[in-house]
């Protein structure tokens, strides 16, 4: 895969089809590979170019291990209580980070999706490089806040338990991870998943990233006054049993943006699973099409 020089590091990226591009941003802590490859071809066939890309500290991208690992549990004491917190790096860095990915990539451009963590980072993009932004989509993601933290505090518990300390337990624990976060309704493959994390572990394994884009999530506090002023149009995709990111943050997210679009999928919960791909293809599809016949 090829890797571009952006803001300062290295992105590895991919890229499916020809066409207007759409920029994928996976959430935290998470490999560009979630994004499934079949998944990224189902948009590219619509006549699209989908770029998928590592964050920062993960997957092959560089990695930040000289910034230090940040007290998650001390931080999100600090959130709760309203007071600053300090990280490593924010979401508008990783914004950035995208912004030197089109650059790289000669893009003036591109619609932008977002999922989880990486919801925040399109909406931290759309509000601080609005020109480089078609469209925004922002899926199971939140405007910031301590409002709209969590769902059941369950999923989050799973996020933050005991670390692995070997590969073979970093597959165990990315399987029961997703086992949780997608909810309770939608069948749940677990062969397919263990050889999902199993490849993601045999490509890259980084624990040390997942508390740094914790921490940038934390330091960069509540947009939800700034999307008042967002002009981008805005599509905002939730799951209705999301138990991580509860549907009310979607519906915050979509309340604050002018007339922005809120599709809520039933049964979903905090992943995508094949069986939501139709729907929220369509979704990302049309709301793109729209984007572009807004502006000719």
């Amino acid at each position: 895969m090829p890797r571009a020089k952006a803001n300062g590091l290295e992105l590895e990226y991919d890229s499916f089809g020809v066409g207007a591009p759409i920029v994928l941003i996976m959430g935290i802590g998470t490999q560009m590979i979630f994004w499934d490859a079949a998944f990224c071809e189902g948009l590219a066939a619509r006549g699209f170019r989908v770029i998928r890309f590592d964050n920062r500290d993960i997957g092959l991208s560089t990695w930040l291990t000289s910034a230090g690992t940040p007290d998650i549990r001390g931080l999100i004491g600090r959130a709760a209580l309203g007071l600053p917190v300090t990280a490593p790096y924010t979401l508008s860095d990783m914004a950035a980070d995208v912004v030197g990915l089109l650059d790289a990539l000669a893009l003036e451009r591109a619609h932008i999706v977002g999922m989880s963590m990486g919801g925040m980072i399109a909406q931290h993009l759309a509000l601080e490089a609005p020109a480089r932004v078609w469209s925004l989509t922002s899926i199971m993601s939140t405007p910031g806040g301590r409002r709209h933290w969590i769902g059941d505090p369950r999923a989050l518990s799973t996020l933050l338990g005991g670390r692995p300390k070997t590969k073979e337990e970093a597959v165990t624990f990315l399987v029961q991870a997703m086992k949780v976060l997608h909810g309770p309704s939608l069948p749940f493959d677990e062969a397919e998943m263990r050889a999902h994390a199993a490849a993601a572990i045999a490509r890259a394994w980084h624990p040390s990233g997942f508390p740094r884009h914790f921490a940038a999530i934390l330091a960069s506090g509540n947009r939800t006054a700034r999307l008042a002023g967002l002009r981008v149009p805005t599509l905002v995709i939730h799951g209705a049993e999301d138990p991580l990111v509860p549907v009310s943050a979607g519906i915050a997210t979509a309340r604050a943006v002018p007339g922005a679009t809120l599709h809520i999928v039933p049964k979903m919960g905090h992943s995508l699973p094949r069986e939501v791909w139709p729907q929220v293809q369509d979704a990302i599809i049309e709301h793109a099409r729209a984007a572009e016949r807004a502006i000719r």
